[in-house]
This record gives C-alpha cells, structure tokens and sequence, in this order.
C-alpha cells in the first residue's frame, strides 16, 4: 500500500480501510498469543498501513484548514 494511492481515496475509504486493517491486526496478534503465527512481519506490515493511512488523513486535514 502506497502513500500515493492513498491519497487519491476519499476520508470516508481510508476510514473504512483502517478499520479493516485494525481488524486484521488484532487477528494476527491473536493469532502470535496462540502461537499460530510464525515470524511478526505481516503484523508489523498491519501496523504500518495503519499509519499511513493516519498519516494521509492527517495531510487531508491540515489541507482543508490551510485552505479555509
């Protein structure tokens, strides 16, 4: 996931994409307490989308104030 292409999505998607990965990183810590998930790079991948996206709202809305 790309910084640039999340930037071309709307508040409304990247909102609904960070619940659908919050979702999936609490399965995979889950998943690493039972010791079913071996190696942590899928759930260190979950947490940094995560910030990018935050990251990218949080450009959008510096924007919309530097605009108004």
């Amino acid at each position: 996931m790309k910084a640039a292409d999340l930037r071309k999505k709307s508040k409304d998607d990247l909102e609904q994409e960070i619940l659908a990965l919050r979702r999936e990183q609490f399965n995979l810590r889950m998943q690493q307490a039972t010791g079913q998930l071996t190696g942590g790079a899928q759930l260190r991948a979950a947490r940094r989308n995560i910030a990018r996206i935050k990251t990218v709202l949080h450009e959008q809305a510096h924007a919309k104030e530097q605009t108004v």
